[in-house]
């Protein structure tokens, strides 16, 4: 049975049972804004889908108990930006946290699977795509809208039983509880990305100095972008930002004159990214440079990912999971392991890609 939830009381009381689990999802709005705004929250609980508007006085506040409880098992499927909407609307994380995608790639059931299609392997039911881009901030909502919604966590219970089954009987649900604890952390932080030019594979191609103004670019952008509540692109795109640090501007007169002919240029802000780009950060002299393309490094790294990709094929993990190009090339590049690869993952790696690191440049 569904319900709709408008009113803070109806939550509260229900939290007085305490179930063991919950199934969570939610709808926000993000097009148009830098921080996500939640527009529902959909509750499996037992037998019942509660769908609780969040607009309403008082209900973020009536949600947090739920997501604090650390005696409720929360069960997501690829919780990510949920939670950075649970955590700007309510100031609280769901912990612990199940997440389905995870289990399911950690489980050999397949990497990144959508809730439609695992649903569909694990249950047999075939769900409808019909509301995907609905304005979820209207209300009422429509019914399709409500079915769409109540979807969305009906069948995270019997995800949650069959996947922790699987990982179970392989041994491996400390797996998913540190990949969980991993993406809470990250939400939990919200810092913004120390090094951002790194990700960016137009840096690869620019001179150390172009470089350092890339970071100083990409870091003004993001401070404008959470002070403004604005998508990242909208204060400065890719390009733009990539040309200014390969090719700056004379002077702020010749910055003015490319912003006239660059449709996408933040004109109101011109005197803002000229200080930006003049401007050094205390940082930027440590600032780790992209993998250098060298024939040595190239013939590692192709090493890295073949030992990577027969590890995977022995665990039956899907391409990526185990280890991604960019943490190899962090790997590679640092000679340290990186967070992203502690826990089990270093576990199944660090006896197999050591040796491999500790080869001399010639031989690779």
């Amino acid at each position: 049975m569904t319900h709709w939830i408008e009113h803070p009381a109806e939550l509260e009381a229900r939290f007085r049972q305490r179930p063991e689990r919950i199934g969570l999802d939610t709808e926000f709005i993000r097009e148009r804004t830098y921080w996500p705004q939640l527009a529902l929250v959909q509750m499996a609980v037992g037998d019942e889908i509660l769908l609780i508007d969040p607009l309403a006085p008082g209900m973020t506040d009536a949600l947090r108990p739920w997501l604090e409880d650390p005696a409720i098992l929360k069960v997501m499927h690829s919780a990510s930006e949920d939670l950075v909407a649970f955590k700007c609307a309510c100031g609280a994380l769901p912990r612990p946290l199940f997440d389905t995608q995870i289990g399911a790639a950690l489980a050999g059931i397949g990497g990144g699977m959508g809730y439609q299609k695992l649903v569909a392997q694990i249950t047999g039911v075939t769900l409808a795509k019909g509301e995907t881009r609905s304005d979820w901030m209207r209300r009422p909502l429509s019914p399709a809208q409500l079915d769409y919604a109540a979807a969305d966590v009906r069948h995270l219970f019997a995800l949650h039983d069959a996947i922790d089954a699987r990982l179970q009987a392989l041994g491996r649900r400390e797996w998913l509880q540190d990949d969980a604890a991993r993406l809470l952390a990250s939400a939990e932080q919200d810092e913004s990305e120390a090094w951002p030019h790194l990700s960016m594979r137009a840096s690869q191609f620019l001179d150390p100095d172009a470089q350092r103004r890339l970071l100083r670019m990409l870091r003004w952008r993001d401070r404008q972008a959470r002070q403004s509540d604005k998508p990242r692109s909208w204060i400065l795109d890719n390009e733009l930002a990539t040309q200014l640090a390969r090719t700056p501007p004379a002077d702020y007169d010749a910055l003015l004159r490319l912003f006239e002919r660059s449709p996408k240029a933040p004109r109101k802000c011109a005197q803002a990214v000229w200080e930006a780009l003049q401007t050094a950060l205390p940082d930027e002299d440590r600032a780790p440079q992209p993998l250098a393309a060298t024939e040595g490094n190239k013939a590692t790294l192709k090493r890295l990912q073949e030992a990577v990709a027969r590890r995977s094929a022995e665990l039956d993990l899907p391409d990526g999971l185990l280890a991604s190009r960019k943490h190899l090339e962090a790997l590679l590049e640092g000679g340290t392991w990186p967070a992203t690869l502690d826990g089990w993952r270093r576990a199944q790696l660090q006896d197999l890609l050591t040796p491999l690191l500790a080869q001399p440049p010639a031989s690779r």
